[in-house]
């Protein structure tokens, strides 16, 4: 079985498992949940590879300690991402940028961090690049260590072992195996459902605000008229 690399062929998910194994694997997840030099690696793609690879019997792993250590991977990659915020501070929105750094991805995620607030650090597991950079936006911030850890760990478990045994259990249908590249592609975009969503709902709740306002009875005609232009 070969795949689709979604980048350069050394980003492979095949050619990943088959050079540094399981073990490389917990080292991408845990650098892509929130280390800088992360946010280009393939975590979704890899993890879906990764069940369907231990179903289909050519990684000799057992499932059950793959999506448990996964988990562990990416929260550990999350907290180590919120320390280093919280030490850096808002210095790094004035680091220069380089070869594997670029401003526009802290600017993205700061604006993906303000608009969704705690929830986010869930969000931003399915989307690459802001899953990178999202929890050590949160300690630029000096977001609560509770709120944290906590919506930490319900994102690592949902998207480590969610994407996982979602690998695993379309491993066994013989339409997968025909059509890998198309279904990682498909992964990928399915990913970014959730922001979608979530966005529908924002632009909704603020067009109803801004209905409301219009309404309200000691609104002058000239401020209604200019509610209406915006």
């Amino acid at each position: 079985m070969t795949t689709l690399a979604l980048g350069p062929s050394w980003l492979d998910p095949d050619h990943l498992l088959n050079q540094f194994g399981i073990w490389g694997l917990l080292l991408i997840v845990f650098a892509e949940s929130g280390l800088l030099i992360g946010f280009f690696l393939p975590g979704d793609s890899l993890l879906f590879t990764t069940g369907l690879l231990i179903t289909t019997n050519k990684l000799d792993f057992p499932l059950w300690l793959a999506v448990l250590l996964i988990c562990v991977a990416a929260i550990l990659g999350d907290q180590a991402g919120y320390l280093f915020g919280k030490k850096v501070g808002p210095s790094l929105f004035n680091r220069p940028d380089s070869k594997l750094f670029k401003q526009e991805n802290v600017v993205k995620a700061h604006e993906f961090f303000e608009k969704y607030g705690p929830k986010s650090l869930v969000l931003a597991r399915f989307v690459p690049i802001v899953r990178t950079f999202t929890p050590i936006i949160a300690g630029v911030s000096g977001m609560r260590y509770r709120s944290f850890i906590t919506f930490n760990v319900i994102g690592g478990v949902l998207w480590g072992a969610g994407v996982t045994l979602l690998g695993s259990w379309l491993g066994n249908i013989e339409f997968v195996h025909k059509n890998i590249e198309a279904i990682l592609i498909l992964i990928v975009l399915v990913s970014v459902v959730p922001i979608a969503i979530e966005f529908l709902r924002a632009r909704g709740k603020a067009k109803k605000e801004a209905a409301t306002r219009q309404d309200e009875p000691g609104t002058p005609p000239a401020q209604r008229g200019r509610h209406a232009k915006r």
